[in-house]
């Protein structure tokens, strides 16, 4: 019986993919094999020696101490793409409430006095100040081609409007899904000297941090709209702000409010709705479960942020998975244990990302525990797991 300790509640239709004769969900257990959440922070969470797994319903890891986990040899499963559609529509929708300034005109709308009549004559009146323009032409500029920024950039380019993309980093998988008619952007400068309008969909991390800042804002174009649908660091709020109130910026469209934009009337900040959505969470759910379910039962890793894709179809052999510091010699040091134990290995497969190395190794028969303490004991190895 397996054990999944949840720190969020995690939708029903994901935890129906882990068998109840099989695993034992809860809130509260002792020595769960693996950890399952959505935006609970671990950051100084104690960490029972039992976890073998973490798993995020959800695409950012942020509130997961994932250095930590990968000292520990624990990989950190995430859902890619599961709620892009979700942020996508979100993104769309953003650009739709800047472009005619919806959310301008509604509250301007809420607060009309008088009878009909007089109503009718401030909506005339009023109208004017609320002028806005429409996509087509414009050109949208998409920092981070995965899985949202590809679905944002087509549907872009579907409403007429003229795409630039940049991802050093992107995927085959991403290039592929990606519209012939998106345009590469030479660098990030590059795409924002051209760019109305600018979406971010990347990672929070150091090379990402305050993406816009004073410098970049002031060589962009005059009346340029920024979303920010991603982690609320990759913007340098305080000069957004002063942009918006020099003229520079036309709007600022975000899913973090905080007490320096929030009440801005040149900003929109959403209470983090990118992904909330039910067939989002659906989505994550399982993707994450299934993701985990293959870990614990055949040692088989997808979508990890810290360990490589390691997927080896089963033998009739029983399998072992090791997680090692990526230092040479490990793999010989491996299979030499277990060739003295009198160990057939009938199939290997051996991976690195980084600094962490992960192989799964099938062998005739089953490890003793002296074998297995032998093997944990090699030096730079992290963790030792028989199924």
């Amino acid at each position: 019986m397996y054990k999944i300790l949840t720190l969020n509640n995690i939708s029903v239709v994901g935890l129906e993919r882990l068998p109840r004769e099989r695993y034992e969900v809860a809130s509260e257990i002792q020595n769960p094999d693996a950890v399952l959440l959505r935006s609970f922070k671990m950051h100084g969470m104690p960490l029972p020696a039992s976890v073998k797994a973490v798993g995020r319903a959800g695409a950012g890891v942020n509130n997961i101490p994932v250095e930590e986990m990968s000292k520990k040899g624990i990989p950190v499963f995430n859902a890619p793409g599961a709620n892009a559609n979700a942020v996508k529509e979100l993104v769309v929708a953003g650009m739709l409430l800047a472009a005619r300034n919806i959310c301008h005109a509604w509250d301007y709308a809420r607060r009309l006095e008088g009878d009909d009549a007089a109503l009718s004559k401030q909506v005339e009146a009023g109208k004017k100040d609320y002028v806005g323009f429409e996509l087509p032409g414009r050109t949208l500029g998409v920092v981070g081609l995965g899985a949202i920024g590809v679905m944002v950039a087509n549907t872009a380019q579907k409403l007429g409007m003229k795409v630039l993309g940049y991802d050093p980093q992107i995927t085959v998988q991403s290039a592929w899904r990606l519209s012939s008619d998106v345009q590469q952007a030479r660098s990030l400068d590059d795409l924002l000297a051209q760019a109305d309008m600018v979406t971010f969909h990347v990672p929070l991390v150091e090379a990402t941090r305050h993406m816009i800042n004073r410098g970049r804002l002031a060589f962009m174009k005059q009346n340029v709209t920024i979303l920010n649908f991603a982690r609320e660091g990759i913007v340098d709020e305080q000069a957004v702000v002063d942009a918006l109130n020099a003229g520079k910026l036309h709007a600022y469209i975000c899913d973090f409010p905080t007490q320096l934009s929030k009440n801005h009337p040149r900003v929109i900040a959403l209470p983090h709705l990118g992904a909330s959505t039910n067939e989002a969470e659906d989505n994550c759910a399982v993707m994450v479960a299934d993701q985990l379910r293959e870990f614990l039962e055949n040692g088989n890793i997808v979508n990890s942020v810290n360990f490589p894709e390691v997927v080896m179809p089963r033998s009739d052999g029983h399998r072992i998975a090791i997680a090692n510091a990526n230092v040479p010699n490990m793999v010989g040091q491996i299979s030499t244990a277990m060739a003295e134990a009198g160990l057939n290995i009938i199939d290997m497969l051996n991976k690195s990302k980084g600094e962490i190395a992960y192989t799964l190794t099938d062998v005739d028969r089953p490890v003793t525990e002296t074998v297995l303490q032998r093997i944990k004991g090699i030096a730079g190895v992290l963790s030792v797991r028989m199924m």
